[in-house]
């Protein structure tokens, strides 16, 4: 079943189409891959589907209802999208954490330490983690506790855009690992990977789209 349905999407970089014509469909349970080369605008796709830079035509449409219908701030709780450089607010690791929850959106939500603390075991991190300064994270940290924070919400999209860009080997498989759980924890759950690393495409998803300045085919 499609959970997000891209129709004609087309986007400009001043007087030039990166894209135009794409189209796709993400259904659930599954891991799409997006290919091409640098310049090819996967990234700026990716933060249209995330209604964080607006294309100039076309339709995304997510849970069988036009993005435009959707109340923002809801859409962006269910399809969050994570950028290799994560942008972390003053105070320590688990302030970064807490704060989402003082977004009205999130309001009748609470932190849950329980299920930190499961995320922080996977990620072999100590509790003692929480009480790091964020200004002192290396960017590979950086990126844990983003998708730490981002998993938190239970979505029900995840565009992962270079996500593991500045993790070792063994960070990497952790964050592939967190990923594949929170997917099995949920079959409507999907999401869509960008990764310089064309092994780890091949390993983390089950299909690719191949973007650039032509059409990319249907499917």
């Amino acid at each position: 079943m499609s959970i997000l349905k891209i129709v004609n999407l087309g986007q400009k970089v001043n007087s030039r189409w990166l894209w135009r014509n794409v189209c796709f469909s993400l259904h659930s349970g599954e891991s799409l891959g997006l290919v091409g080369a640098t310049g090819t605008g996967k990234s700026i796709l990716l933060r249209a589907i995330a209604h964080l830079d607006l294309p100039l035509e076309g339709e995304i449409i997510y849970q069988h209802k036009n993005i435009q219908w959707w109340d923002i701030p809801l859409y962006r709780s269910q399809v969050i999208y994570l950028h290799q450089r994560s942008v972390m607010f003053e105070g320590t690791v688990e302030d970064n954490l807490k704060y989402i929850y003082r977004l009205n959106i999130h309001k009748q939500r609470h932190y849950d330490a329980s299920k930190i603390t499961q995320w922080l075991d996977l990620f072999e991190r100590p509790l003692s983690f929480l009480g790091q300064s964020a200004s002192n994270l290396s960017g590979g940290e950086s990126q844990i506790v983003a998708l730490i924070r981002a998993l938190q919400l239970e979505p029900m999209i995840l565009l992962l855009d270079e996500c593991t860009a500045s993790l070792d080997s063994k960070s990497t498989e952790q964050v592939e690992r967190a990923i594949a759980l929170w997917q099995q924890e949920n079959p409507q759950r999907a999401c869509i990977w960008t990764s310089h690393d064309h092994h780890q495409i091949d390993r983390v998803t089950e299909k690719q789209l191949i973007i650039d300045h032509q059409t990319p085919s249907d499917f």
